[in-house]
């Protein structure tokens, strides 16, 4: 992959210095995403997206579902990061969905550390040898996030928690995948640390990561915009029955009639009143009312999540994380 940077041919500037507020409309946002993910799945040999189960990854697919079907692409396999630690509902609607839009599903992990942990039957926040790691793991720890405590704990919110969960077990599917292309649902708005992405974003250092780009279609949505694409667009298009011009449930209770929560491709945990969805062990519902009715404009996405610091997501982010 020596030629990797020569061999595409994308804009890495293509939303350099860019806000929501540059698209005035959702139509707007809407008509980027599409014309971001058709040259992603156009420009790489092999695209994958990563999928959470949560709104924005969610949204993210249903776009790449969208254009593959109308263009004729084939559809990207879904990587979905099993760091051990998710809600059961999560890991289920997103095999249910996969099956329902025909897409490839492979879970990365960090076998290593999910090994000890069910040797040793580790409850989150137990704690983790560092000499009980395998070599790769332990330069992680050792090497890259100079860490030099003899134990971590198994916890996803924490600094190495987080970058052997996740960063590791993304970067690990990358090479044993040869993924080249990363399609990712992030959004400017979300936080600092990403305020600053383009819709195609380099990342070529072999020291770090396997060399890969990171598509992504949705960073000119907002919080607001992914929940009226969803209700305006997405239900009403994949669900049958559903009204066309849309409709905005205010509970699972108040879906059109014939319709079932389990036909909406929105995670039950945002019916339920999350708004963010992070490990089972770390995540709060912020109120009772479901995602899309909260004062989105006034309080903050990630207040149910345990970790919500920059300074943390910035070093992780340089390190590969999403």
């Amino acid at each position: 992959m020596s030629d990797f940077p020569e061999a595409i041919d994308v804009d890495y500037a293509d939303g350099e210095g860019e806000d929501p507020g540059d698209y005035p409309s959702l139509q707007h946002k809407i008509e980027k995403a599409i014309e971001v993910t058709r040259r992603g799945l156009e420009q790489y040999d092999n695209p994958a997206v990563m999928w959470t189960g949560g709104k924005d990854s969610t949204l993210t697919l249903y776009f790449i579902n969208e254009v593959a079907e109308q263009f004729g692409y084939d559809k990207p396999t879904a990587v979905f990061i099993d760091h051990f630690q998710h809600f059961d509902e999560i890991t289920d609607f997103v095999e249910h969905w996969a099956d329902e839009w025909g897409i490839d599903l492979v879970y990365a992990r960090n076998d290593d550390v999910g090994a000890y942990v069910e040797e040793h039957g580790l409850e989150p926040g137990d704690d983790v040898p560092v000499s009980a790691l395998s070599e790769h793991n332990q330069r992680h720890v050792r090497e890259i996030l100079e860490y030099e405590e003899e134990t971590f704990p198994f916890l996803l919110d924490t600094y190495v928690g987080n970058h052997l969960l996740k960063t590791v077990a993304l970067n690990d599917a990358l090479e044993e995948y040869d993924i080249d292309g990363v399609i990712s649902g992030v959004r400017w708005d979300e936080q600092e640390a990403r305020a600053d992405e383009t819709f195609f974003s380099p990342r070529h250092d072999p020291d770090i990561y396997p060399p890969h780009d990171r598509i992504q279609p949705i960073l000119q949505f907002d919080e607001r915009d992914v929940w009226d694409a969803f209700w305006q667009v997405v239900v009403p298009e994949t669900v049958e029955g559903f009204p066309e011009e849309g409709y905005v449930p205010e509970s699972a209770d108040d879906l059109p009639e014939g319709v079932e929560q389990s036909d909406v491709p929105i995670s039950p945990k945002y019916f339920a009143g999350f708004r963010s969805l992070g490990s089972e062990v770390s995540t709060e519902k912020t109120t009772g009312e479901p995602a899309w009715l909260q004062d989105l404009e006034n309080t903050t996405e990630r207040a149910g999540r345990a970790q919500d610091k920059e300074d943390l997501m910035e070093r992780l982010r340089d390190l590969g994380y999403m």
